[in-house]
């Protein structure tokens, strides 16, 4: 029983760090980040971008990727809140860790990070395509550019790119405008038109196209133009996020550092948009930013505060709920006028705006239909780069019983008038009638 509770302890000592510092709905950001490479040069040599994540807290593990010993999950409970994977030639995962395990990391709400390159691995395909987006088939193939490329003191083959086509979203990547170009130089790759979760964050140009650079193109590319995607994200069902890029170097201290001026521009910038571009793009995938929740969500008859067990039709009634989102720190009031609310039973009998107090609490004021049945009020709120929410309370509506009815109804009038004239007519007739006698 002793050598038990030992045991027990040690276990303890191991796995308590890890839980009390895990992600939760109360504290969203992840902290403990798996940090997957192919060669431990990596984290020198990308060390300005490890050191961005650091400073703001988070915890990373590295690791090569063929270690036999990483494992993603220990006694059933998650040893990260993130992955990131800098291993683009990896032909096998080590430990427990393969394309199902990273899948189910995901599908568990855990975030991950791809940077994949010209030696991407069929592995590192695979997982990108369990993703979402397909590089492109031919192993040889990078982005070439002819008329967006970064200008260089050698001619090259134009596989540098200095690309500033981003996505118009300000929570996905910060609302500073990125004034430099974002230089990539790496492999391209397409959105599986089937998943509608994935999107473009850095586009290439329409001169763009995906091909051997060390050979003439015998027939045409099938990536080309804008439809090929240098940074794509994903925002799962389940408020999972993803990064998927086919260039490790743009994460790097030399392309973090290097000036950078567009073919075509006459405007030099002494530092590219890199390091911007990828550090406010990782506060989005890692929850510092966009992350929403609720609470306090309420109901009640006007005038009153007690939310009733049902309502009766056509009551007059409140709603509403607190929304905030997390800033990286703390939760701050989320502000917007797009929030609505539905009463709903089969299909929606009351959709209202909410209104907002500008410090985070929306409420609505609406009459209870003439129908009564089992009903709902439901929030479903999605808009780019917010997680989702999703609120559902059901509620019974009743019809009036017998002795709720109006007595009299102001519609009904002239029918009571005219039943009174006729019941008076009779009267006086019986009257006249027998007095004649």
């Amino acid at each position: 029983m002793g050598k038990f509770w030992v045991i027990f302890v040690a276990s303890i000592s191991i796995l308590l760090p890890f839980l009390c510092n895990s992600f939760s709905p109360e504290t969203p950001t992840d902290r403990r980040v798996l940090v997957l490479l192919d060669d431990f040069a990596v984290k020198s040599s990308h060390s300005s971008y490890f050191n961005s994540l650091k400073l703001r807290g988070f915890d990373l593990d590295f690791k090569l990727a063929d270690d036999p010993k990483i494992a993603l999950q220990r006694y059933g409970q998650y040893l990260y809140d993130a992955l990131i994977l800098f291993c683009p030639s990896v032909e096998r995962f080590g430990g427990s860790v393969d394309v199902a395990a990273i899948i189910n990391f995901v599908d568990s709400g855990h975030d991950l990070i791809i940077a994949a390159d010209v030696n991407a691995s069929d592995l590192i395909r695979e997982v990108a395509t369990e993703c979402g987006v397909d590089f492109d088939e031919d192993p040889s193939a990078m982005v070439i550019d002819h008329t967006g490329y970064a200008v260089s003191e050698t001619e090259g083959d134009h596989t540098l790119i200095a690309s500033d086509d981003f996505i118009k979203s300000d929570v996905i990547i910060g609302s500073k405008k990125i004034e430099a170009p974002v230089l990539f130089q790496g492999i391209g790759h397409s959105l599986n038109p089937v998943n509608s979760l994935v999107l473009k964050v850095l586009s290439a140009s329409p001169s763009a196209y995906s091909a051997n650079p060390l050979s003439k193109l015998s027939t045409p590319p099938l990536l080309t133009g804008s439809a090929i995607s240098l940074v794509s994200v994903v925002q799962a069902r389940n408020n999972a996020r993803i990064l998927i890029t086919g260039s490790l170097s743009m994460f790097s201290n030399r392309f973090f550092r290097s000036g950078v001026q567009k073919s075509g521009s006459s405007t030099k910038y002494e530092k590219s948009g890199n390091e911007q571009f990828l550090t406010e793009l990782s506060k989005w995938i890692f929850h510092e930013r966009g992350h929403l929740k609720a609470v306090n969500v309420k109901h009640h008859k006007v005038g009153e505060t007690d939310e009733p067990a049902l309502y009766r039709i056509n009551d007059e009634l409140e709603y509403s709920v607190e929304i905030y989102e997390w800033s990286g720190t703390s939760w701050e009031p989320y502000v917007t006028d797009d929030v609505q609310v539905q009463f709903y039973m089969m299909s929606p009998y009351v959709l209202k705006t909410l209104s907002n107090d500008k410090k985070g609490l929306y409420s609505a004021s609406f009459k209870v239909p003439d129908v009564y049945g089992v009903f709902q009020f439901k929030v479903e709120y999605q808009k780019l780069g917010y997680t989702s929410l999703s609120l559902s309370k059901q509620i019974p509506v009743r019809p009036y019983r017998h002795n709720e009815y109006e007595r009299f109804i102001p519609t009904a009038y002239p029918y009571y008038g005219a039943a009174f004239s006729t019941m008076a007519g009779f009267f006086i007739f019986s009257f006249v009638h027998l007095y004649n006698k």
